[in-house]
């Protein structure tokens, strides 16, 4: 029996991972698999590294916290193009979308390390500087369960941050409640120049399963790329794996969720995706020089079908 992990159960940004193994694809492909329904940001690559685990959906760049420079594991596919973060703010707050400068002055809550590396950078990219100008990052408050998605209303509600960063689930929440407007999309160009290159959603394995268990391997790309096209054929699949795992609010809103990010659907993982991930990666010392593609990619024919 093989494991799967995401990073954030509830977020749409890994919902193609959650969905390859609960609507029966990697089964499809003959590969036995369980979905640990943890939060992996805490944990995943560390538990990828020790073997509780076979494979991690979650950022591109994740990997390198438990295999430094990648060494002992590859990306194997994308879950999806580009970078998947959002930053929400006060729905009250007079400023305009996509202005990082006008966010001096404010607070914004993020959760665990991954996101809140990636709004520092974006921050600084875009010519704030977080002494002077008083943009505080807060951690997140906690919330019920796994389900971290809720944190950014909850963030908003106890006036504990004018805004929040994070995966699309925390804005749709958000905006539901009629709390919050979105500021930032990255992935549809939102941001400093190269901010949709920061990262991208990627599943990943060890070195030793590739090596030991090619096959294996083959099938977990054929059962993602299934998967990407059935949710873009019918992003309604989304709530039937929804209903099993997510409350029900969030289980509404995911089959719109998919549908939006449906066009990024693509398991490809280009040179110039890997060259956004390097600059990244090196900016905030996740690895000490530009490393080559065969270092961090396990390329596969199977990324188009």
């Amino acid at each position: 029996m093989y494991r799967l992990m995401v990073a954030d159960v509830d977020s749409p940004s890994y919902f193609v991972a959650t969905a390859a193994v609960k609507l029966g694809f990697f089964k499809k492909e003959g590969v036995d698999i369980e979905f640990v329904p943890e939060y992996g940001a805490k944990h995943g690559p560390e538990q990828l590294r020790d073997g509780a685990i076979h494979f991690f959906g979650g950022p591109a760049f994740a990997a390198t916290r438990a295999f430094p420079a990648w060494k002992g594991a590859k990306l194997l596919c994308a879950l999806a193009q580009h970078s998947y973060w959002f930053m929400g703010v006060r729905k009250d707050i007079e400023i305009a979308r996509g202005d990082v400068k006008a966010l001096k002055g404010l607070r914004i809550s993020s959760s665990f390390a991954f996101p809140r590396t990636a709004l520092r950078h974006m921050l600084v990219e875009a010519g704030l500087d977080m002494d002077h100008d008083e943009v505080r990052i807060l951690q997140s408050l906690p919330v019920e369960a796994e389900w971290h998605s809720r944190d950014g209303v909850k963030a908003i509600q106890e006036n504990y941050a004018d805004g929040f960063w994070g995966n699309g689930m925390r804005l749709a929440l958000a905006e539901k409640a009629g709390l919050a407007k979105v500021h930032l999309d990255l992935r549809r160009g939102d941001g400093p120049p190269g901010a949709r290159s920061y990262n991208f959603a990627s599943l990943t394995t060890t070195d030793a399963l590739i090596e030991k268990e090619p096959e294996v391997a083959a099938a977990a790309v054929r059962a993602i790329v299934a998967t990407q096209k059935a949710l873009q054929a019918d992003p309604s699949l989304a709530k039937k794996v929804g209903d099993e795992l997510f409350p029900g609010d969030e289980a509404d809103l995911m089959p719109t969720l998919v549908s939006r990010d449906a066009p990024f659907y693509d398991a490809t993982i280009t040179p110039e995706a890997v060259d956004g991930l390097n600059t990244f990666a090196m900016a905030n010392g996740l690895i000490e020089q530009p490393l080559a593609y065969e270092q961090i990619v396990r390329f596969s024919p199977h990324w188009k079908g």
